[in-house]
């Protein structure tokens, strides 16, 4: 039986608090929520542009059980989603280092002796991201997730092939821009996938799952690279990348279907015009009255509208942009520092980056295991029928803000003192720990608040940490060959620390921020 809520008394547009209790968060809910930070134009408030339209007959899922619904789906079938949209994400992110050491070579074949252009035709793929986004995101909102997905991966394998075949460094750095153009679709979607299909109480786990794809990536690509490039040269870095897209192009279009809420109830809504002929059947989410440019413009200035007009969103996304600029900057500078002050080859310089490695994979565990418990125990101590605020997301930060700093201090002066080769990687593995430990929370956190538009707000943070991760890398050589590793790491380590105020801040005014009408957003 197909449920309707009758547009006379649709409960669904009585005002609604952002989150459910505890307990309810841990049942069978709805497959989004409105979240207070947003207001969203529904059917029911009806003005002069809807009194010539037909009354409207407000599409919503069956309860208490709907197999259409993603948030109804069996847990085997979620967590498929979630590893294969690791994988993709981590393909994508592999891509993003793994030919960093092959660069050398790359620039005897192309003729060219650059300093800058040898760090931007590792960063070109990350200018990509700046842009890209800023699309993608509210595209997805309008016409859902995985069109856009399946298309978008072919395109990655093809910019890929691309890259490995081109003959000059113009046709290089074209096919590469485009390359992580393509390449930033998975990691922009994939926030917004999980807040499809896994409810709150349990979307922690399912964000640590999702992560491990696009952190691991980066470590792994310069150790394989580096061998790749020592015995085969870098075009094969592209070629293993391709090959691994072939096949995850091949699973994604066999296996993923769509997961947005909005999307699926229009599909249903549309079916039942068809079949009944009432053409005022309408997806809870649609408003009626709107034009479809109306729509898509609404769409396209949301992510601007989040990164501007939302203080929190500024504050989280410059949170992690600082520290994700810090690590292109060492994943750019690891080979020259690695090699010219302990000796190692080309090879062997890629296993620097096990420290960052280690560190990632142990901030990922602690993040899943203790997110969602903190969160339950947070709003079980509020009341027992207190909501899972998303700030109860935010504590972790505090643990990050002070591990970053420490990894750098102690990473540059090991280096400084030619210490032992282990000592500074040892170093580099509080900087992995902290930056999972400010990047997990803030994800989590925008996916809570926002719900249904969880793409377009993790894609003003996506934009924002790349253009840190892009230009932020140029500056290394100089402040090192200015100040050295040891006071060089530290004015990095310096400026993350005056960062610092800012989790203790949000954990006592973010709500009241948040919630605060001078600062509620019209999405």
């Amino acid at each position: 039986m197909i449920q309707v809520n009758n547009h006379s008394n649709p409960s669904f547009l009585r005002p609604q608090p952002w989150s459910e209790s505890v307990a309810s968060a841990i049942s069978t809910q709805p497959a989004q929520s409105i979240p207070a930070s947003v207001e969203l134009l529904v059917p029911g408030q009806r003005d002069r542009r809807q009194k010539d339209l037909p009354p409207v007959e407000a599409v919503d899922w069956e309860k208490p059980y709907d197999p259409a619904n993603p948030m109804d789906w069996g847990s085997r079938r979620k967590w498929t989603y979630v590893a294969l949209i690791s994988a993709v994400t981590f393909n994508t992110s592999l891509a993003t280092t793994i030919f960093a050491p092959g660069v050398p070579e790359l620039m005897s074949d192309f003729g060219s002796s650059s300093t800058i252009l040898s760090s931007f035709v590792v960063s070109v793929y990350v200018v990509a991201f700046i842009f890209g986004p800023l699309v993608f995101a509210p595209v997805s909102e309008l016409y859902g997730r995985c069109v856009l997905l399946n298309v978008t991966n072919v395109l990655f394998l093809a910019f890929t092939v691309g890259c490995a075949v081109s003959t000059n460094m113009a046709m290089f750095i074209v096919f590469r821009f485009f390359q992580g153009l393509w390449g930033c679709v998975p990691l922009t979607l994939g926030g917004g996938i999980i807040a499809d299909v896994i409810p709150p109480a349990r979307r922690a786990n399912a964000l640590s799952g999702w992560q491990l794809g696009p952190l691991l990536g980066p470590v792994i690509g310069p150790i394989a690279g580096g061998y790749l490039s020592e015995s085969l040269g870098w075009r094969w870095s592209f070629w293993i990348v391709t090959i691994i897209e072939g096949v995850l192009v091949v699973l994604s279009i066999a296996i993923l279907r769509e997961t947005y809420g909005p999307t699926l109830l229009a599909r249903k809504a549309a079916a039942l015009r068809k079949s009944t002929g009432n053409p005022g059947y309408r997806s809870k989410y649609d408003d009626p009255g709107r034009k479809p440019s109306q729509v898509f413009a609404r769409a396209v200035l949301r992510p601007f509208k989040m990164l501007f007009l939302s203080p929190i969103v500024i504050i989280l996304a410059l949170m992690v942009s600082i520290v994700y600029g810090y690590l292109y900057l060492l994943f750019t500078t690891f080979t020259t520092v690695f090699e010219g002050t302990y000796g190692f080859s080309a090879g062997a310089a890629g296993l620097a980056y096990l420290g960052l490695g280690v560190g990632f994979m142990t901030g990922l565990l602690f993040t899943g295991v203790v997110s969602d418990r903190l969160a339950l125990r947070m709003a079980a101590r509020a009341g027992g029928d207190q909501e899972l605020k998303p700030e109860y997301r935010l504590p972790p930060l505090v643990l990050g803000a002070f591990s970053v700093p420490v990894g750098l201090f102690w990473y540059g002066w090991a280096c400084e003192a030619r210490t032992h080769w282990i000592v500074p990687i040892i170093g580099t593995f509080f900087i992995g720990f902290g930056v999972l430990c400010i990047y997990m929370p803030v994800q989590a956190y925008l996916i809570d608040a926002f719900t249904i538009y969880a793409a377009s707000a993790s894609a003003t943070n996506t934009v924002v940490r790349s253009l840190f991760g892009a230009f932020l890398p140029f500056a290394g050589p100089s402040l090192y060959d200015a100040l050295g590793l040891g006071w060089g790491n530290s004015l990095l380590a310096f400026v993350a620390l005056a960062t610092a105020p800012g989790p203790f801040l949000l954990l006592k005014y973010g709500e009241r921020i948040r919630l605060s009408p001078r600062f509620k957003l019209n999405l």
